[in-house]
């Protein structure tokens, strides 16, 4: 049975996904003619397209292409204008961390947790050193603590368990859900905060590198002492043109290495290659974050400054590989353990349903559950 379908619902649907003629035509040898009101899909074919741009079956059947308002703000142009049309991988994981959210909040009031007090104590035009140094504080950041730790890799870990610890749910994962297939672009997109006063929520996308997911954390970290959700594509090479995003930029650098150390550190007569691998070394950053602070104290022009990121950023992906370890500790980190622990805990006690747990946390079958709480008692056993 052939259905009547909108040739502009099936253009949307494509240009929403942002997949090119060509490959639709290789999956659907007739989509050109569907597409230009020469034939009809059946229902089936119309069904399988839907997946294949993962657009509701539905929305195809309107009279008009449905309006999607973005759910939270998108500062990733830093000219206030945002991507024009965000991806469904994109969407679907800020609609899948709300709903993770929304379940936390409930879980956290009928705990009877407090309002977290850091979420909104600060504003913009706040003293830059000032408000690092609350966050700082707020986490137990040392920064003599950190020049001992192994490396700043190790650093990234530590910062992440710092913010759950806090009462972030700090999500890093580069897929949506468990979908191995949907990888997340992290030129789209490097990660977003969900401010709320009782579950605030950071997303890293999992797919960017690691030295970039520690200064996007801290940027995050910034968008929730200011009370704001927030989309953001900023790294520490960007100069944002919105307030907002300069200020969380100046924070995030100023957190994760303070300018005063920095300068009393620094030796402007050594190799700059050399000085920024031993400060970063030192105060278990990555040499990307350990740059832009160099271009923050010291002399060099904006041409210097982005000549040498780039190759930096170059070698530095030259060496990347895959750092995801086994399914339990890979998914604690794509859910984060505060959730996971929250869910699994709730799941056993008989307060959650095994189905909904698995819609949670992107399980299909219910026994991961139980592996999972073992994972999570193993996990705080060894801290």
């Amino acid at each position: 049975m052939r259905v009547e379908i909108s040739p502009e619902l099936l253009r949307w649907a494509r240009e929403r996904e942002g997949i090119d003629m060509a490959t639709l035509c290789r999956r659907f040898p007739m989509y050109a003619e569907w597409e230009r009101g020469e034939t009809l899909p059946t229902l089936k074919q119309l069904e399988r397209f839907a997946t294949f741009v993962h657009a509701p079956v539905g929305t195809l059947f309107l009279p008009k292409p449905p309006a999607e308002p973005f759910p939270i703000p998108d500062f990733r142009t830093g000219r206030g204008t945002g991507v024009k049309q965000p991806s469904p991988n994109l969407r679907d994981t800020i609609y899948l961390c709300k709903e993770r959210q929304e379940w936390y909040r409930e879980y956290s009031i009928m705990e009877g947790d407090e309002p977290l007090p850091f979420v909104g104590a600060s504003n913009i035009g706040d003293d830059i050193e000032g408000s690092a140094g609350s966050i700082r504080a707020a986490l137990g950041l040392d920064m003599e603590e950190r020049y001992h730790l192994t490396s700043w890799r190790d650093a990234l870990r530590q910062f992440i368990k710092r913010a759950d610890s806090l009462g972030v749910l700090v999500m890093v994962s580069g897929v949506v859900g468990n979908s191995s297939s949907r990888k997340l672009d992290p030129d789209e997109f490097r990660g977003f905060a969900l401010s709320d006063e009782f579950a605030p929520l950071i997303f890293i996308n999992g797919r960017d590198t690691k030295a970039a997911q520690m200064f996007t954390l801290a940027h995050e970290l910034a968008h929730l002492w200011l009370g704001e959700s927030a989309l953001s594509n900023c790294a520490a090479n960007s100069a944002p043109h919105l307030q907002v995003e300069k200020w969380c930029n100046k924070v995030a650098a100023e957190l994760l290495v303070p300018l005063v150390s920095l300068r009393e550190e620094f030796r402007s007569d050594e190799d700059l290659t050399v000085e920024m691998k031993r400060l970063a070394k030192k105060f278990k950053v990555s040499t990307l974050v350990i740059l832009r602070r160099i271009a923050d104290a010291c002399d060099l022009t904006q041409d210097e400054f982005r000549q040498a990121y780039d190759n930096e950023l170059r070698h530095l992906r030259s060496f990347a590989r895959s750092t995801e370890g086994d399914f339990y500790s890979t998914q604690i980190a794509r859910v984060g353990h505060r959730f996971a622990e929250a869910v699994v805990t709730k799941t056993l006690e008989g307060h959650t349903l095994y189905r909904d747990a698995c819609d949670l946390l992107g399980f299909s079958k219910t026994n991961v559950v139980h592996k999972l709480a073992e994972r999570l008692a193993t996990d705080r056993w060894r801290t």
